[in-house]
């Protein structure tokens, strides 16, 4: 096939993954897009036989400094101690090594995550009308009563409707029983106050000393 200099023809290959252009007039070859090099990092420090630098600064299992050592005496001593040689600080010339028990450093560190992920503490909402039934008061109690135990504030608000209005004192000594009962277990927060057709309370959970 007899192709022009100036202008080359080019055969276009199609594939499921890539366009192949080929020059058949030069020597110019585009090959299409090359595999990914895929260097996922290692996750979580480096132990053992992935340390690979010669020297390291290490920290025996008692705390102690013992200053640059060749890394593979470092494995030998972890080794002896039945312990993991762990990269703490990867950025330190030389980096930092600590001989300790890996599986137990995990624990802890995974016990110390879930601690911090803790549900923060929310305001949960409890209702009475100002003619609460006994029965019902309780059982609004025991409500209030849980949520405060599991850490969270609790607003109790006290309903008002049509001619209750006029008689709004029996709302606040309600909600003043409502504080005497809670008194283990909880602390006023926000004092009786006027909202509209309510009057509400905020109690918090008793401080833990």
């Amino acid at each position: 096939m007899k192709t022009n200099k100036k202008y080359p023809l080019f055969l276009h290959i199609y594939s499921s993954r890539a366009v192949f252009k080929i020059s058949l007039g030069g020597d110019r070859i585009n090959r299409g897009p090359r595999g990914n090099n895929n260097n996922t990092r290692e996750v979580g420090p480096r132990i053992n036989r992935q340390i690979r630098i010669p020297q390291i600064r290490l920290i025996d299992q008692e705390g102690e400094q013992l200053g640059v050592v060749e890394t593979a005496k470092a494995l030998e001593l972890a080794e002896e101690a039945d312990l993991d040689l762990v990269e703490v600080a990867p950025n330190g010339r030389p980096p930092v090594c600590r001989i300790m028990d890996y599986g137990k450093y995990q624990y802890e560190q995974s016990k110390k995550a879930k601690k911090g992920r803790q549900h923060a503490s929310q305001l949960k909402e409890i209702r009475m009308r100002v003619r609460i039934s006994d029965h019902d008061y309780q059982f609004k109690m025991r409500h209030v009563e849980k949520f405060l135990t599991q850490r969270h504030k609790v607003r109790v608000a006290v309903e008002f409707r049509g001619r209750e209005n006029a008689h709004r004192n029996m709302g606040r000594e309600l909600l003043a029983r409502v504080e005497e009962d809670l008194k283990e277990v909880g602390q006023i927060e926000t004092p009786a106050r006027d909202e509209g057709r309510n009057i509400f309370i905020i109690v918090a959970p008793k401080s833990q000393n």
